[in-house]
């Protein structure tokens, strides 16, 4: 099933329901899928890839609302930043655990041919690539500065 077929029947779930909160992260889910979908050059169809790729930029853009909202005190808006992550994060593939990324990066460093930080930008990219959906970016460099330095 499409992300939006998915998304569009759990929001008539979360009506049923009355589920306010997680109503108001899903119809945002579906305003921004219907953005993409029908932004210039777009194809008619959303792939998978793109889908994911747009979740994990509200996801990211929530928490970094969050970390601001929690800087400043506002506990009731940090409350809601997280909640809305909660019902946005099941849509999105299985992320790795920290040993796995470490294993992935190992192996994306030997094949690369990769033996010091200079070198990190080749390694950023083939990893970015392979692992998009998976891990946030910003953890994947950190991962491939350590194992370089």
């Amino acid at each position: 099933m499409a992300l939006i077929d998915l998304i569009n029947n759990d929001i008539k779930e979360a009506m049923k329901a009355k589920e306010k909160e997680r109503l108001e992260a899903l119809r945002a889910v579906k305003a921004e899928l219907l953005l993409l979908k029908t932004a210039a050059g777009a194809s008619d169809e959303i792939s998978d890839a793109d889908g994911v790729k747009l979740l994990q930029k509200m996801v990211k853009q929530r928490k970094e609302s969050a970390g601001i909202y929690k800087e400043q005190n506002r506990e009731d808006l940090f409350a809601q930043e997280m909640a809305q992550i909660s019902y946005i994060q099941p849509y999105l593939p299985q992320q790795m655990t920290d040993d796995e990324l470490t294993v992935a990066v190992r192996e994306i460093i030997a094949r690369v041919g990769a033996t010091s930080a200079k070198e990190m930008g080749k390694v950023m990219g083939v990893a970015t690539k392979e692992l998009a959906g998976k891990v946030e970016g910003k953890l994947i460099s950190e991962k491939v500065k350590s194992l370089l330095a």
